[in-house]
């Protein structure tokens, strides 16, 4: 295992015990400090510094942390390969990192791993209808009722974060979901 990557990896956890709240200027120093984490580690993956199923979910996971489409694509690529290796915790991850690929193109994720704000509560992302609880069991994902209930939970425990400058993809799903609501 790459030590390199773990103490990255490391790091980047430790960091998210206590996350600071959106917006702050922690949250921005912290993005920074994720931001360094990730150029470190693409040039580990340039010269060849995988080797370990472990080391394959260490990056993925400082990957998932990411801010592009491209980043979170790296992610899945890496955590999914670290799950092909036999690193169960790495399965999911790759479902994790898909489901963030697919929301931060605008897309219903697949397993239904992604909780976000809309202003007024926390609700899981769109999900693709056809994916069952057996589907989200292969990948060591739990139901999608549970998932439900995890937002509700956030809901109740931690502040809604501020809703000014929230992606794109963000503030179409808001626009389409207060829409619906407003339709009931």
């Amino acid at each position: 295992m790459n030590e390199v990557i773990q103490a990255l990896f490391e790091v980047d956890q430790q960091e998210r015990k206590e996350h600071p709240v959106y917006g702050s200027p922690e949250y921005w120093r912290l993005r920074e400090r994720d931001a360094q984490r990730r150029r470190q580690l693409l040039e580990i993956i340039e010269n060849n510094g995988l080797s370990a199923p472990e080391d394959y979910y260490h990056a993925a996971m400082v990957f998932q942390h990411g801010e592009t489409v491209v980043e979170i694509q790296l992610a899945h690529t890496l955590a999914k390969h670290g799950a092909e290796l036999g690193y169960r915790p790495a399965r999911w991850l790759a479902a994790a990192s898909l489901d963030r690929w697919l929301m931060y193109q605008g897309k219903p994720q697949k397993y239904g791993t992604q909780v976000v704000p809309d202003g007024k509560k926390q609700r899981v992302w769109d999900v693709d209808p056809t994916t069952t609880d057996r589907d989200r069991a292969k990948w060591d994902v739990p139901p999608l009722a549970e998932m439900h209930q995890r937002a509700e939970q956030v809901t109740k425990t931690e502040p809604m974060p501020p809703m000014d400058h929230v992606p794109w993809w963000l503030k179409e799903a808001i626009k389409r979901w207060s829409a619906e609501e407003d339709a009931q």
